[in-house]
């Protein structure tokens, strides 16, 4: 991390903060979703309950030393936080453990009939299938007689705010949907104008979610290879279900099947994409370590080579900006440019305010928001930034 002085790491721990709400809360609720999603056996059913038991009452437990990532998970933290409280130790950790936990429970990683089954894909194809899809992707015909630079700001702020369909959020957010219909605010940070710039050569984009948010992310790298903005495309996707709505490869087919069977601009949009990955100038790439409990300054030498080798990384979304600045409680005011110092190349954050971390703001903003909102502004969804280090 840089030579800014670390601010302490979020946990949750403290009654009443967002942190908090979510291991006592959403998880137990996305339990119950996923256990009336699908008609699991018995086993499956055990296993969830002593889930939703461990996370009300007990400590983190470690893999099963036959656990096909037991090393792994291991490296990452097993061998320190086992026996601890969920609540105790570091937020980050905590949610992402969860979630392996979960898949583990309803038996993805093991050798039956359900092994593989995305427990979200339910959630996710229920999005991806809704008549909000069809009215999203009906008005990019509306963009056909812009300009290139308007089509392209639209197309950078539909991937910006698509965040906010993120399914983890909607689950338990008291009116995490009504908000999302609200008029689209003002931005707490744009640095858009130093994005543009930076744009040639190969992009990284990092997605977050599936559905309605993967799609607004794969019509912005279809305009920019289209515009010729970029050569070659590199998008990173989740190498198997991670949080409630992250993307998968499968993810990305049903995306990407959902716009060729588009009418008008969109099957447009798909079918360029389509032969995009044909001919190697989009590629897909899934690391393990975009399912790590830990901050991209942990990162791996060969993720870490990968992103140097590319001109610009945008990073997509509320979880990867944690990862990326580190999850702590850092001062609003904390330059973004200094908590991303580390990272090998030149990197852009879009990304929704969906939890507590923020870096970047100027002060005159953060006073404003607090004046208006108190805290709300952090956690709602209806404010969102764009930031760049170049």
């Amino acid at each position: 991390m840089p030579e800014t002085p670390a601010a302490p790491v979020i946990l949750g721990n403290e009654p009443g903060s967002f942190p908090h709400s979510v291991l006592a809360e959403r998880h137990p609720a996305i339990i119950r979703q996923v256990r009336d999603a699908f008609p699991y056996g018995p086993a499956q059913h055990r296993a969830l309950d002593a889930l939703l038991k461990n996370c009300a009452e007990g400590a983190v437990e470690p893999l099963a030393t036959d656990a096909p990532d037991h090393a792994q998970w291991a490296d990452w933290g097993t061998d320190e936080y086992a026996g601890q409280s969920w609540y105790e130790i570091p937020w980050l950790w905590s949610e992402s453990y969860f979630y392996r936990q979960l898949l583990g429970a309803v038996g993805y990683f093991g050798t039956g009939a359900w092994q593989a089954i995305d427990p979200f894909r339910p959630f996710k194809r229920a999005e991806l299938d809704a008549p909000e899809t069809d009215e999203e992707l009906a008005a990019l015909d509306a963009l056909e007689g812009k300009s290139p630079e308007e089509r392209g700001r639209a197309l950078l702020h539909g991937s910006l705010w698509g965040n906010r369909a993120d399914l983890g959020f909607r689950l338990s957010a008291a009116g995490a949907e009504s908000a999302a219909q609200a008029p689209v605010p003002a931005l707490v940070a744009d640095d858009s104008d130093r994005l543009w710039p930076l744009l040639s050569g190969t992009l990284c984009l990092v997605a977050d979610n599936a559905g309605r948010e993967l799609i607004p992310d794969l019509l912005l790298i279809a305009h920019l290879l289209d515009e010729g903005r970029v050569e070659r495309a590199v998008l990173h996707i989740k190498p198997h279900p991670y949080y409630v709505s992250d993307a998968t490869t499968a993810d990305v087919v049903d995306a990407l099947h959902r716009l060729t069977g588009a009418p008008g601009a969109a099957a447009t949009y798909g079918h360029r994409l389509w032969s995009a990955m044909a001919d190697g100038r989009l590629t897909v790439r899934a690391h393990p370590f975009s399912c790590a409990p830990l901050p991209y300054a942990d990162m791996p030498a060969d993720l870490r080579a990968e992103f140097a080798a590319v001109t610009l990384t945008i990073v997509k979304g509320d979880l990867n900006y944690r990862r990326l600045v580190g999850d702590r409680r850092w001062a609003p005011t904390t330059p973004f440019a200094d908590v991303t110092a580390y990272f090998p190349g030149p990197v852009a954050a879009l990304r929704t305010l969906k939890s507590d971390v923020i870096t970047g703001l100027d002060a005159d903003t953060e006073a404003a928001l607090a004046a208006a909102e108190e805290q709300r502004w952090r956690t709602g969804g209806t404010h969102a930034l764009i930031q760049v280090r170049a």
